[in-house]
């Protein structure tokens, strides 16, 4: 079943196309459905690749999928590959489950709006783009994701663009995320320009032999931090969260208390071991600034009178209270002679 793993990704990509093509014609409820429809498909086919996984012994668990190679030059050779393991197929049920019921309630809030098919068609490559980055076997493919969601964010907050307010919200949250995702690249070259790969295994295989010094793995871990600050509203990054409130009701439940604020933290579980192998005060600013954050937005949270806004700021806390709880696990690890 895992051979199948990029049908998951191909789905919303599909639904995408189709009403990029054909959804004025289907109108309103019908390109609302056939969207919802795709990433129902996908969650259908995790759940296959779920008890795939399950009905295997733990060490093999774990599965490549190459679909191309995608850049072959010279010493940099960068596969479009998909990684099925624990970790990417339960953020994939997570993604495709609570994104199709969010795609069902859709259909129905924004019923009679004007541009019913093109807010579709933003949903599904939403999904899409986060399907990528939690499948991605690389860093290159994650990072694909990672842009795509940055952007459909930035799609779906500014919806309603006619407003001033929505339109400021777009743009505050497409640039908070581009400084995080200039942490992200960086981290990227120096994992190439020390590994000579991109590639989750290569990477924290080295790390778990002890090839990366430590120094390297610090400033790779950090450097991923801050694009994982960005994405999850961690401080100083958190300004873009309760803004996008402005877009529609459906975006800020599959942006911000669902998928995307979880990409952060996922990142950094995937990257673990280079983390595990970096000086010991560097998990220690991973778990302060998330307790930091959590104990600031619950605190601001207190004082809002808009409900929307006490959703965003209670949704912050959560990423940070699993992002403080991850590195506190990492720094015990570390310190227990098991």
């Amino acid at each position: 079943m895992t051979s199948q793993l990029w049908l998951l990704p191909a789905f919303p990509l599909l639904g995408a196309t189709l009403i990029l093509l054909f959804g004025r014609r289907l109108g309103d409820p019908k390109a609302g459905y056939l969207a919802a429809l795709m990433p129902i498909a996908s969650f259908i086919v995790t759940v296959g690749v779920y008890f795939d996984l399950l009905s295997r012994p733990a060490e093999e668990r774990n599965e490549v999928v190459t679909l191309f190679s995608w850049i072959p030059v010279g010493s940099l050779k960068i596969d479009a590959a998909l990684l099925a393991d624990p970790l990417s197929i339960t953020m994939a049920l997570f993604i495709t489950g609570i994104g199709s019921l969010i795609h069902l309630y859709a259909v129905g809030y924004m019923h009679g709006d004007e541009k019913f098919s093109k807010f579709f068609l933003y949903l599904n490559l939403f999904v899409f783009s986060m399907l990528m980055l939690v499948l991605g076997e690389n860093l290159l493919v994650t990072f694909l994701g990672w842009e795509g969601v940055g952007a459909c964010s930035y799609f779906l907050i500014s919806f309603w663009h006619t407003r001033n307010s929505a339109a400021v919200a777009g743009k505050k949250a497409f640039v908070t995320n581009r400084i995080g995702d200039f942490g992200v690249m960086t981290a990227m070259f120096l994992a190439f320009s020390t590994v000579g790969s991109v590639s989750y295994g290569a990477i924290n295989e080295a790390a778990h032999h002890g090839e990366l010094a430590p120094v390297t793995a610090t400033a790779i871990a950090l450097l991923l931090f801050v694009g994982a600050c960005g994405k999850s509203a961690q401080l100083p990054l958190y300004l873009w969260l309760p803004d996008a409130m402005e877009g529609p009701t459906p975006v800020s439940a599959l942006i911000h208390a669902a998928t995307m604020v979880t990409a952060g933290v996922f990142l950094m579980t995937r990257m673990a071991p280079v983390l595990h192998e970096s000086y010991s005060w560097a998990p220690m600013i991973v778990a302060s600034i998330g307790a930091a954050t959590a104990l600031f937005a619950a605190t601001v949270a207190v004082a809002q009178n808009d409900i929307k806004k006490v959703l965003a700021y209670s949704t912050v806390p959560n990423s940070a209270t699993c992002s403080s709880r991850w590195a506190l696990v990492r720094m015990w690890q570390r310190s227990s002679t098991w």
